[in-house]
């Protein structure tokens, strides 16, 4: 398996970045310590909304609202309304049910893209006159079924880099799934870390002078500050077969990686962005491009918790991860081409992750 690993350090000032069921930022036990935690569907979903917005290739739409877009489609092929209908309703089975309470969607989100969609509607309009001339009901129902479930199949998405890299299920049909090619783990504080409590109040802006000095409203909101280790690898090897982005040529799949993982460095989970603003960007990250072998996290550098000392948890916790990666490489062997962002530079990093 080639790999590209991405080892990342970055500390947030107040914050509450990923929130649980009860609005407290999330956390979890290692190490027999608390630990402040960002979810690896958080960082996806913010990698991927900002790949998507600086970047083409990432045209996948995850949505239960399938039945429109398959329309527009197929009536764009020239199929006639109640044919569209038809054809719409029949895709929307071969990914997922039909919402009983709302016939324009389906009951579990679908990943699709632009082209996977036009592809689906091509492959109709290519079959559609056979169909037309079908006078049995069975036999047309039959048809319709095979026509909408082998374009399914054959459609290509390779403008959805995001599907590719982020994976797809559909329950419905298993030859339809995509594994992932990117791997995130939940991202962990390298220390101990305690959520604590804002308590804040709205002032009332047109209360007179001569009323009582109350706040219009008051409240509270949890909080914390950490110091995070996060880890995501790609798999090179996955990402270029066939159902992934196997129609692409090496240097737009170089391009396509290059904006992934530029994405990955820098997105931020949007909670709370107005109100608390926490946006900060890496301070290193160790990139390492691996021929062959498994993902590997570093995480356990940080079993025992970093203390600041006096000097913060951004240099210790990098010392600390040089440290456990040096113990790997002498009880393992080499872990393959290492490069660090803060001494390469942003493109000189890229550059090297990129190349074999």
């Amino acid at each position: 398996m080639k790999l590209i690993e991405l080892h990342i350090l970055q500390s947030f000032p107040v914050s509450c970045l990923n929130r649980d069921d009860v609005g407290s930022p999330k956390s979890a036990l290692f190490g027999g310590t608390k630990r402040a935690r960002i979810s690896s569907q958080c960082l996806k979903r913010a990698s991927r909304i900002t790949a998507a917005s600086d970047s083409t290739g990432f045209e996948g739409i995850r949505s239960r609202h399938l039945k429109e877009p398959f329309i527009s489609a197929l009536l764009n092929e020239q199929l006639s309304d109640d044919e569209a209908n038809v054809f719409a309703n029949e895709l929307c089975t071969v990914f997922s049910k039909q919402d009983p309470k709302n016939e324009n969607q389906v009951t579990t989100a679908v990943y699709l893209s632009p082209a996977e969609i036009k592809g689906m509607a091509v492959a109709i309009k290519e079959n559609i006159e056979d169909i037309r001339t079908l006078t049995d009901d069975k036999k047309t129902a039959a048809a319709i079924k095979k026509v909408a479930k082998d374009a399914a199949k054959a459609a290509t998405r390779n403008d959805a880099a995001d599907i590719a890299l982020f994976g797809r299920m559909v329950a419905n049909d298993p030859n339809l799934n995509i594994d992932g090619a990117a791997m995130f783990s939940h991202a962990l504080s390298t220390h101990r870390a305690d959520n604590e409590v804002d308590f804040f109040s709205a002032v009332d802006d047109r209360k007179g002078d001569a009323e009582d000095a109350g706040a219009g409203m008051i409240g509270t909101l949890e909080f914390n500050s950490a110091t995070y280790y996060r880890y995501a690898a790609i798999n090179l090897d996955l990402l270029a077969d066939d159902k992934h982005l196997g129609g692409l040529s090496e240097d737009e799949r170089k391009d396509i990686l290059r904006a992934f993982i530029k994405a990955v460095l820098t997105a931020v989970p949007g909670a709370r962005k107005n109100s608390m603003s926490a946006a900060t960007l890496p301070h290193e990250v160790l990139g390492i491009r691996k021929g062959s072998g498994q993902p590997l996290q570093l995480i356990n550098a940080f079993e025992k918790p970093v203390r600041a000392n006096g000097s913060g948890f951004a240099d210790a916790s990098l010392e600390t991860m040089k440290n456990h990666l040096a113990d790997i490489e002498k009880t393992w062997g080499d872990q393959g081409k290492k490069t660090y962002l803060t001494e390469d530079g942003l493109d000189t990093f890229l550059d090297n992750l990129l190349s074999d």
